[in-house]
C-alpha cells in the first residue's frame, strides 16, 4: 500500500502524450523529435520541479550523477565497500498509475542510453494495465486564493510511442478521457500536448469529460526544454501550479501565462510565444507577481452525477468554409453520405451566397438529417440573424453555432451525434445549447434602473435579519449556537442621526456576513436561509450582481477561515441532507479538502449519516488521499466492535476492506 496522502499534498498526473508543443523534444538530424523519458530526466534534474528534500525515501537525486547512478542500477553499495563507496541508494516514492495501454517503453528503443528503470506494469482486466511510477515532488508553495502552503507530487503517465499531434486523432482523445478516467483519484490532470491541434483535443475532451470535478489543463510549447531559450518551462510550471493549487473542474488550455476554456481557444500564431487566443471569451487564469482567477466564469457543477468519460465520437462530421463562387456541386458532395454533420464557416455574421441552387443543396442536405452548424469565419464575433443572407440559412434547416469555435463547433457536433440516444432535432436544438461554457448564452436586456444605495442597504438589513432568525431558532440538536447582539432601539438609532452607508462600506459589510450565514444555515439544515445566502449572489440579469461570484468557487464554497471547511463540510458534519443536496445543486465542489486535508465525504461517513453519504457518492465524491488511512480505521473499528451500520457505510465511500488492517469476517 501506497503511504496514505500528506493533507499539504496535492496529486497530480502528467499524461505526456508525445511532442507536447515540442515540450520534450530534442533536436536530430531531421529537426525536433519525441524522445522517451527525456522530459521525466530533465525535471527531475531541476528542483523547481523535484525537492528531494520533501521525499524521504529519496536519495542522492539531487544531482544528476545521483540519478543516473540509480537509474543504472550502479550505486548501490553495502558496508563491506569500504570508504568511498557510493551511498547505498533508497527506494523512490511512487504512485499507482493506470492505462488503457501497457505502461512502460521498451528497452529496444533506447538500449545505448541511461534512463530510467521499466516500471514494473501488469494487466489486471481487459485493456486496463496499472504501474507503479516514480513521483516527483515539488518545494512548498502557496498561491492566492489557493488552497494552502503545499507541494505537488505528480507522475508522469508517458504514452509509447509518443506522438506528434498532428497525427492525434479521434482514438487518442478517448485514450486520454479514459487515462482521466482510470486516475480519477488524482487531484487533478496536466495533458501534454502537441500545440497544432491542441485547439481540438482541448475542445473535444471538454465534451467528453461529462460531469468533470477536477481541474484538467492541457499545455505545451512552442520551443522544446531542450534548448536554453524556451518557453516549456512556464508552460509546464504554470499549469503543474495551477493544477495543484486551484479547483477548476473544466477543460482548460495552459500557454504563456494564461489559462483558458479549452473549448474557446484556437492556435493564432506558429511562431509567437502567445500562440493561442480565446477572442470570443476573457481567460480564466492570468498568471503575473500573482495568479488571478476569475472565478465568475469559472463553471461549477450543478448536476448530482458522477464523472464519467464518455469514450465515442462520430468520426462523419466534416468542416466546410464558403468562399465567394462556391459551386453548388462543391455543396452536394460534401454532403453526401457517410456526412452526418458539417460545420459551415460563413461570412462575417453568419452570411452566405444567395443563389437558390445553394439554398437548395443545403436545405436537401438538412431534410435528409444532415445537421449543419453555421460558425463565422471571423476569429472573434458571433453569427446572426441581422442580415437577410443570415436568416435565408436558418431557413433552410442551417442551425446557428453562435460564437463557437471551428474546432469547438466540430468536435461538439462529433460529440452529440455519438450519442444514439438523441435524435436529429434534439443534436440541433443541442448544438445552440451551451453544455460546457462553449458559447455564449443570448444577452438579455439590462434592468432600466441602476442599483441604488437604498437597495444596498435593504440587502444588508436583510441579511441582518436572517441572522436573527437563525441564532434565535432553537437548533435541531447539539449545535455550536451564536448570540446575537441585541439590535438599537429605533430610538437610539434617530437620537445619534447616523449617516447614511455608501454602496461601498453595505457591499463589504455584507461580504462578511454572508460566509458565516450560510455556513450557519448549512449546519442547521435551514434551506430557508441557505437559499437567502445564495441568492445573494444575485442572478444574471441583476443591475448589483453580487462580487462574491468572483471568489474561489463562489459563496457556495466559501472556506471557514479558522478550519478551511467549506458549507459542504459542515453539512455533512450536522447530517444536513437536505442542505447538502441544495449546497451541490449550486456548485459545490466535492473534491474540496479543508486544512486537515479531509473530504466533506469523509466527515458524512465518520458522523455515520448514511443518507448524506449516499448523496455525496451520487454526485461523483470520493475520498481524498489524507481520508484513507483514516477511513481503513474507521471500518476497522466498526467491525471489531459489530456495528454494521458503520461499516456499510464506510464501504459505501470506496474504502477497501483490503486497505484496513486485517480484521477476519466483516
Amino acid at each position: 500500500m501506497e503511504p496514505s496522502q500528506p493533507a499539504d499534498e496535492s496529486r497530480v498526473l502528467v499524461i505526456y502524450t508525445g511532442a507536447g508543443g515540442t515540450i520534450g523534444m530534442l533536436v536530430g538530424q531531421q529537426g525536433y523529435v519525441p524522445e522517451p523519458y527525456f522530459l521525466t530526466e530533465t525535471l527531475r534534474s531541476q528542483t523547481r520541479f523535484h525537492d528531494p528534500q520533501q521525499d524521504s525515501l529519496f536519495s542522492n537525486s539531487g544531482s544528476v550523477q545521483g540519478f543516473r547512478n540509480w537509474s543504472s542500477g550502479s550505486g548501490r553499495s553495502s558496508p563491506q565497500d569500504g570508504p568511498g563507496a557510493a551511498s547505498p541508494i533508497k527506494p523512490q516514492r511512487t504512485l499507482l498509475v493506470r492505462s488503457s495501454r501497457p505502461i512502460g517503453v521498451p528497452e529496444s528503443l533506447a538500449p545505448n542510453k541511461p534512463h530510467r528503470k521499466q516500471p514494473t506494469c501488469i494487466q489486471v482486466s481487459e485493456n486496463v494495465y496499472e504501474a507503479h511510477l516514480p513521483s516527483l515532488v515539488t518545494p512548498y508553495s502557496a498561491v492566492p486564493g489557493g488552497t494552502g502552503n503545499k507541494s505537488i507530487r505528480y507522475a508522469i503517465l508517458e504514452w509509447n510511442p509518443l506522438l506528434d499531434s498532428s497525427n492525434i486523432d479521434i482514438d487518442d482523445w478517448v485514450r486520454i478521457a479514459t487515462e482521466i478516467e482510470l486516475n480519477y483519484t488524482f487531484d487533478a490532470f496536466v495533458v501534454l500536448h502537441g500545440t497544432d491541434t491542441m485547439g481540438y483535443s482541448s475542445s473535444a475532451l471538454s465534451f467528453m469529460l461529462e460531469d468533470l470535478g477536477k481541474t484538467v489543463i492541457l499545455t505545451g510549447a512552442q520551443i522544446p526544454m531542450s534548448q536554453l531559450r524556451n518557453d516549456a518551462v512556464d508552460n509546464f510550471m504554470g499549469a503543474l501550479t495551477i493544477a495543484g493549487h486551484y479547483i477548476i473542474p473544466e477543460c482548460c488550455v495552459y500557454f504563456n501565462h494564461t489559462l483558458y476554456r479549452g473549448n474557446r481557444v484556437s492556435k493564432m500564431s506558429s511562431y509567437d510565444l502567445s500562440a493561442f487566443a480565446s477572442p470570443n471569451f476573457p481567460p480564466l487564469v492570468n498568471v503575473g507577481i500573482d495568479i488571478v482567477v476569475n472565478w465568475n466564469e469559472v463553471l461549477r457543477q450543478t448536476s448530482l452525477r458522477r464523472f464519467r468519460a464518455h469514450k465515442k465520437m462520430s468520426p462523419h462530421v466534416a468542416t466546410l468554409r464558403l468562399f465567394p463562387g462556391i459551386a453548388t456541386a462543391t455543396i452536394s458532395a460534401f454532403f453526401m453520405p457517410p456526412i452526418r454533420g458539417v460545420v459551415l464557416e460563413t461570412f462575417g455574421a453568419g452570411n452566405a451566397p444567395q443563389r437558390a441552387d445553394l439554398m437548395q443543396a443545403l436545405k436537401e442536405a438538412c431534410d435528409r438529417g444532415v445537421v449543419v452548424v453555421a460558425i463565422t469565419q471571423c476569429a472573434k464575433g458571433s453569427v446572426s440573424d441581422a442580415y437577410e443572407t443570415g436568416r435565408t440559412l436558418l431557413q433552410a434547416g442551417v442551425v446557428s453555432g453562435n460564437d463557437m469555435t471551428p474546432e469547438c463547433a466540430l468536435t461538439k457536433l462529433s460529440y452529440l451525434l455519438s450519442k444514439p440516444e438523441l435524435s436529429v432535432t434534439e443534436v440541433r436544438e443541442l448544438i445552440s445549447t451551451p453544455l460546457r461554457g462553449e458559447l455564449t448564452r443570448p444577452i438579455r436586456s439590462a434592468p432600466s434602473h441602476p442599483a441604488t444605495v437604498e437597495k444596498t442597504v435593504e440587502n444588508i438589513q436583510g441579511v441582518l435579519a436572517e441572522f436573527v432568525r437563525l441564532t434565535s431558532a432553537p437548533p435541531r440538536g447539539p449545535r455550536i449556537t451564536l448570540t446575537p447582539e441585541t439590535p438599537l432601539e429605533t430610538s437610539a438609532r434617530d437620537a445619534t442621526a447616523p449617516w447614511t452607508w455608501t454602496a461601498a462600506e453595505a457591499a463589504n459589510t455584507e461580504a462578511v456576513l454572508i460566509p458565516f450565514l450560510i455556513h450557519l444555515a448549512a449546519a442547521r439544515d435551514d434551506l430557508e436561509g441557505l437559499q437567502f445566502s445564495l441568492d445573494a449572489l444575485g442572478g444574471p440579469d441583476s443591475a448589483d450582481q453580487h462580487h462574491f461570484l468572483n471568489v474561489a468557487g463562489g459563496v457556495v464554497n466559501c472556506l471557514d477561515l479558522a478550519t478551511g471547511k467549506t458549507p459542504l463540510h459542515a453539512a455533512c458534519l450536522n447530517g444536513s441532507a437536505r442542505a447538502a443536496d441544495l449546497l451541490l445543486r449550486s456548485g459545490a465542489l466535492v473534491h474540496l479538502r479543508d486544512s486537515l486535508g479531509h473530504t466533506a465525504l469523509y466527515y458524512a461517513a465518520c458522523q455515520g449519516h448514511e443518507e448524506v453519504v449516499d448523496l455525496l457518492v451520487q454526485a461523483g465524491a470520493t475520498l481524498g488521499g489524507f481520508d484513507e488511512p483514516f477511513a481503513a480505521l474507521g471500518l476497522r473499528d466498526a467491525s471489531l466492535a459489530g456495528n454494521q451500520i458503520a461499516a456499510r457505510i464506510w464501504l459505501k465511500t470506496g474504502i477497501k476492506v483490503s486497505d484496513a488492517v486485517p480484521i477476519g469476517t466483516m
